[in-house]
């Protein structure tokens, strides 16, 4: 069994399955999609190495290595509900949810898939989101989870896991690009208008790349946070550096030339040591972490 492969998560999945006969009768059991899962049976299989069911039109027939597992199953899930009750008896009771903050604009639709998986693999846990771009105190306790692009995540006592790499370059609408074209590259900005950053946003690489090359009075607006940036650009106020992420999930600007080297800026999942402790908030982590940067991966 390839344990690095494991998450217990799955066994309460497999004894659904056993109890119900079929993975559409044990999704209702559990209240995930039955795709969900179906995907986690198959995870379960290529961890253990073992085929569980066979399934037919009557259903997901348990194979006798599954009828073999199914006491030792049973066994580990008892006692884990018996932890969960001790854990809720220790905390009162109460079902804390896990606080997340991050900039708005990574409340995104990658982000909300992959919650959704999550919730459905764990029902009981909640969260509550803080949109900002501050950044919140988590050694103080203003959040237990942050998303953060940075070329540092903080303070080293932060509990830090590296996403992947943002990205940005110039955008235009096409309104902007009938009037005045576009430019090939950074050696040919002379001529155009420029919405920029104001603030620390103006402090990030692509900023400063951007400043770099430009006059200031090619500059048309300043804007202090990506929103209004995104707006103006849109409004055919002039080009503006806008993340390739946010600007291509819109569709409706056109990119310059490809994001310039050096120009990236690593986004990390940070935690404080104190959410840590909570199982819940290591395993959102430990699933957030390689299932976000699949779904950006998979983006190109």
């Amino acid at each position: 069994m390839k344990s690095q492969s494991w998450n217990w998560s799955d066994l309460r999945v497999f004894l659904a399955v056993l109890d119900t006969g079929s993975t559409l009768a044990a999704s209702r059991r559990l209240g995930m999609a039955q795709p969900t899962v179906a995907r986690r049976i198959d995870a379960l299989e290529h961890a253990t190495g073992l085929r569980l069911f066979e399934r037919d039109t009557r259903g997901a027939q348990p194979t006798s290595a599954a009828r073999d597992l199914e006491e030792a199953a049973r066994a580990v899930a008892t006692a884990i509900e018996a932890l969960e009750g001790k854990v809720q008896r220790c905390t009162g009771g109460q079902n804390r949810p896990i606080r997340i903050t991050a900039p708005s604009g990574n409340f995104s639709d990658n982000f909300a898939r992959t919650l959704t998986e999550f919730t459905e693999l764990h029902p009981g846990t909640h969260f509550e989101f803080v949109a900002s771009y501050d950044r919140l105190d988590l050694m103080a306790g203003e959040a237990d989870v942050a998303i953060r692009i940075s070329t540092s995540p903080g303070d080293d006592r932060l509990i830090c896991r590296k996403m992947t790499e943002a990205t940005a370059t110039l955008y235009a609408s096409r309104g902007y690009a009938e009037r005045y074209g576009l430019p090939v590259s950074g050696d040919d900005l002379a001529g155009h208008r420029f919405v920029t950053y104001s603030g620390r946003l103006a402090e990030q690489p692509f900023s400063r790349w951007l400043a770099a090359r430009i006059a200031p009075d090619q500059i048309v607006s300043r804007c202090g946070e990506p929103e209004s940036l995104f707006a103006a650009v849109k409004a055919g106020f002039g080009l503006g550096p806008i993340p390739t992420g946010i600007a291509e999930g819109d569709g409706t600007l056109l990119a310059c030339f490809p994001p310039p080297e050096g120009t990236g800026v690593p986004s990390w999942l940070v935690i404080s040591p104190d959410a840590w402790v909570r199982p819940e908030v290591k395993a959102f982590a430990r699933f957030f972490v390689p299932r976000f940067r699949s779904y950006i991966r998979r983006q190109g």
